[in-house]
């Protein structure tokens, strides 16, 4: 029966079938071998200017890395991407669902910071900050907050900050939240109060 029905169908067809086909295990198979590492801080960027214009924008814990493999494919045709924001933005959302493992010292002390920052402030907010928050600290999309406000985020206790900062955080009316430690999970408790140091020296009014 099956070669019947296969025999009735004209070459057309059968090449729209096959293409269809192969098109779709293409993809499962591109899905499977994903090409080389993009830019987290790209990523970034690239995630905020284009997501947000269709949904709101998800967690990146919302969906396993495997997941987000596939559902970059399909945002890349949906949202016009070229290859590299594709592996940019695959890179941040599987960089920002990374689980930081902490020691019973870190849970006992979530604040304590007793090693040196291994990277300045001001290089971690430029590669893992500014997209969301902006180069003039006043945020780069709706529910970001403003570091310039003399009322805002910045008039909280250093201590609450910091916590924020590597627990991760959203803000009330925000699209996104915040991921632990701004979606870098190398980056240690030290590096983290240096980058609010120099958020509260570069924004504070």
């Amino acid at each position: 029966m099956k070669k019947l029905i296969w025999k009735s169908i004209d070459n057309k067809r059968k090449n729209a079938i096959l293409s269809v086909i192969l098109a779709m295990v293409s993809q499962w198979t591109l899905a499977l071998d994903y090409p080389e590492a993009g830019n987290f801080s790209n990523g970034s960027r690239v995630w905020a200017e284009n997501c947000a214009r269709c949904h709101n924008m998800r967690s990146p814990t919302d969906l396993r890395d495997d997941q987000w493999v596939t559902t970059v494919f399909h945002m890349r045709v949906r949202a016009g991407l070229t290859g590299q924001e594709t592996r940019d933005i695959l890179t941040f959302l599987q960089g920002s669902n990374a689980k930081i493992e902490k020691t019973k010292h870190e849970i006992d002390n979530p604040i304590a910071v007793s090693k040196p920052a291994s990277v300045s402030g001001k290089n971690v907010y430029e590669n893992s900050c500014v997209a969301c928050h902006g180069v003039n600290g006043k945020g780069s999309f709706q529910g970001v907050p403003d570091f310039t406000d003399r009322d805002g985020r910045l008039t909280k206790k250093d201590s609450e900050l910091l916590s924020n900062i590597i627990n991760g955080f959203q803000t009330k009316g925000s699209l996104m939240p915040m991921p632990p430690r701004g979606g870098n999970s190398q980056l240690s408790d030290a590096d983290l109060s240096a980058t609010l140091k120099y958020i509260k020296a570069s924004f504070a009014k």
